[in-house]
């Protein structure tokens, strides 16, 4: 078991999180399906897309994981059954977009993850590619491990029940082996990174209002992929810099993409003191650099259409809502239920060990804020978003804390407690 103490802190700073995993991911897959070579800057390091780059390796594409990444891809059909079976780890991504891959090969793929992998829902992908024609199977209630025999898939049209990109991100990639053309409807929108990928990798690729349209490809020719900062590793950095004293933090080079970025608006609408500037272009993707300021935050509510798009965000939203005037109410936000962890539990859980008023409901959050905390033994529930927001709230206030479990931040930020330390 990990621990880490954390102290409160006052911070003036410039400095950079590590790029993207949604869009890392991405690079990776969508590189291995190229031809020839692609170059990605900025991958993120953290074990989920290490996972990805395995499981690429197992059927044959050579990846080399030096300053920037280089991917000698081998066109769609390229890739090769692995005599192992795919290990994607923790990371839910890597299972679901590599599904809709398998889909469309010309063999039997096996994958799997860790326990918690195998808790998460994944009959939400084996129902639209097996409209498409994959033969895929799961264990009892959908869940991993699946074994995928791809080939002579059909394109269909998919009316979403839940909004995911994930989801929406597997069947677009088996649109790309299947005949004529496959449609995805989200009933809101979610996190459009294939879609710019796919667009600037030359794929036929449409959009409008809440649907997704993608003909089958030929061929996809490699290129190369600059990777902006993640604004879900930023959040942590953003919060703690509204809500410490005398702070003034600047983050270079942050994506905000607009379908990611709700975490800005919702902060600016708490009254935070936001700043984006220097806005540029990052192989589609808009990206800047984003400059906060100590600020005084009032309750608000966040629900419907807005939790889409910073779902992954939420819970140190959850952080920010204990230093609101007011009381905030988070709905709409089930899904928060079948992450790494449930979070609405976990974050209920471990904030009341603090001292905060927060009730955790079926679908999000009641959380009072301006209530007095005090430092406390708190566990991560194996949960790289939980253990980073926790170590904020704790840096926030009297006392010392210790986060049990804390190496979970491996996932998706290795360096993040080091920065911590440093600042």
């Amino acid at each position: 078991m990990v621990e880490k103490l954390v102290k409160k802190v006052h911070i003036n700073a410039v400095l950079e999180v590590p790029g993207d995993k949604s869009i890392s991911h991405r690079s990776i897959m969508i590189g291995a399906l190229a031809k020839g070579f692609t170059e990605v800057e900025g991958l993120s390091g953290g074990a989920d897309c290490m996972s990805t780059v395995s499981c690429f390796r197992k059927m044959g594409i050579e990846i080399d994981t030096g300053k920037s990444l280089k991917i000698r891809g081998k066109g769609l059909y390229g890739l090769k059954e692995s005599a192992d079976i795919l290990d994607v780890g923790n990371s839910g991504t890597t299972m679901r977009l590599i599904s809709g891959i398998l889909a469309g090969q010309r063999f039997t793929g096996r994958i799997t993850g860790d326990s918690s992998i195998r808790k998460r829902p994944m009959g939400r992908i084996i129902t639209p590619l097996a409209m498409m024609g994959a033969g895929i199977y799961g264990e009892e209630g959908g869940l991993a491990p699946l074994i995928i025999t791809g080939g002579n898939l059909t394109g269909i049209e998919y009316n979403m029940p839940v909004a995911s990109a994930q989801v929406k991100s597997a069947i677009l990639l088996a649109g790309l082996y299947a005949q004529g053309e496959t449609t995805v409807i989200q009933p809101d929108i979610t996190r459009d990174h294939t879609e710019i990928m796919l667009e600037n990798f030359g794929v036929d690729i449409s959009r409008g209002g809440f649907s997704v349209k993608v003909k089958q490809a030929e061929e996809i020719i490699g290129g190369k992929i600059i990777i902006p900062g993640d604004i879900s590793s930023a959040a942590y950095f953003i919060a703690l810099g509204i809500l410490s004293e005398n702070s003034c933090i600047t983050i270079k080079n942050v994506g905000i993409n607009p379908t990611r970025s709700g975490f800005i608006t919702v902060l600016k609408q708490m009254g935070a003191d936001v700043e984006i500037s220097n806005i540029r272009d990052f192989s589609g993707e808009a990206a800047a650099d984003i400059t906060v300021k100590s600020s005084s935050l009032k309750a608000v509510e966040i629900s419907g259409s807005t939790i889409p798009l910073l779902i992954d965000e939420i819970p140190i939203l959850a952080v920010c809502a204990l230093f609101a005037k007011g009381t905030t109410i988070i709905k709409d936000a089930q899904e928060l239920k079948v992450k790494e962890s449930d979070r609405i539990h976990a974050m209920a859980v471990e904030l009341k060990k603090f001292g905060a008023f927060i009730h955790g409901s079926d679908d999000g959050m009641i959380i009072e804020g301006g209530k007095g905390l005090k430092g406390a033994h708190a566990e991560s529930h194996g949960d790289h978003r939980i253990a980073m927001s926790l170590a904020i709230c704790a840096s926030l206030i009297e006392g010392e804390s210790f986060i049990h479990g804390a190496g979970c931040c491996n996932i998706s930020y290795p360096q993040f407690f080091e920065i911590l330390h440093e600042l």
